[in-house]
């Protein structure tokens, strides 16, 4: 008997290379580089880890390698799973290119994020970047625990994750209703899921506000501090632009139009 969609995982046969190399975040850089380059969101998630020589450092949903081969290089070693046999694969072609040329030692596992092959306390540091919005609630769930099982009674788990759900729910039909009387509105279908990246209608299953993460993660047992950020804003010019600049600056409308969910989060001591 099938079962009910909310209780199966997204088929990991969607995560392609046309995926990781059309759609999922930072794929310019990547197409670029192969990883020697990451995005701005990449790179500003992964500054918070404040990744130090000699740490075990775990990312949870690795995808194409790029943050195993920045860690490695600073020192740590890096250990990568996926769900994925595709981004196993190409995390496996990027640390090759690294191995004996970086300080840290690398390692790539395909696994079940719900199920982490590691040992209990195991990493100073687990990071998980745009991964919680392919999980369902049970699964993301069951994968906090397991993060919080493996990760040090004084490691830092940090997290990213995007679109902000209170902007999908309701500053978009906003905007889309304003860019539909503006003759834009081809360029906003409704549902929000197919803004820009049309895939993410079946890959995306529990977008997160502020408030939903934080309440998510101190249910798994962790504490920390949840924010927002959005992708910089060109200077304002004109009416619109400073409406932009002030609903993005100022609460409560900056908690629905900014984009992106940030957490730093640790067991309590």
């Amino acid at each position: 008997m099938e079962q009910p969609r909310e209780k199966t995982a997204v088929p990991s046969s969607l995560y392609d290379e046309a995926y990781f190399r059309t759609a999922c975040e930072g794929f310019d850089e990547f197409n670029a580089s192969e990883g020697v380059q990451l995005s701005r969101r990449l790179s500003s998630a992964f500054a918070h880890a404040q990744v130090k020589p000699g740490m075990k450092v775990l990312d949870v949903g690795c995808g194409r390698g790029e943050i195993l081969r920045h860690t490695a290089a600073l020192g740590a070693d890096a250990y990568g799973m996926d769900y994925a046999t595709v981004a196993v694969n190409m995390s496996q072609k990027v640390i090759e290119g690294v191995n004996g040329v970086v300080p840290g030692r690398t390692s790539v596992a395909q696994a079940d994020a719900k199920h982490l092959p590691y040992p209990t306390g195991a990493f100073d540091r687990v990071l998980m970047f745009d991964v919680v919005e392919h999980l369902h609630p049970w699964e993301l769930n069951a994968a906090l625990k397991e993060v919080h099982r493996v990760l040090k009674p004084d490691g830092i788990f940090i997290v990213h994750t995007a679109p902000n759900v209170w902007y999908d729910r309701y500053a978009y039909p906003v905007v889309r209703a304003f860019r539909r009387a503006t003759g834009q509105g081809a360029n906003y279908p409704k549902n929000p899921r197919n803004f820009l990246v049309a895939v993410n209608e079946h890959v995306h299953v529990n977008e997160q506000s502020m408030l939903s993460m934080g309440n998510t993660l101190r249910q798994a047992g962790f504490t920390g501090r949840v924010w927002l950020e959005s992708p910089p804003q060109p200077p304002p010019q004109g009416l619109l632009g400073r409406l932009r600049q002030f609903v993005f600056r100022t609460p409560p409308f900056r908690w629905f139009f900014e984009r992106e969910v940030f957490a730093v989060a640790s067991k309590p001591v």
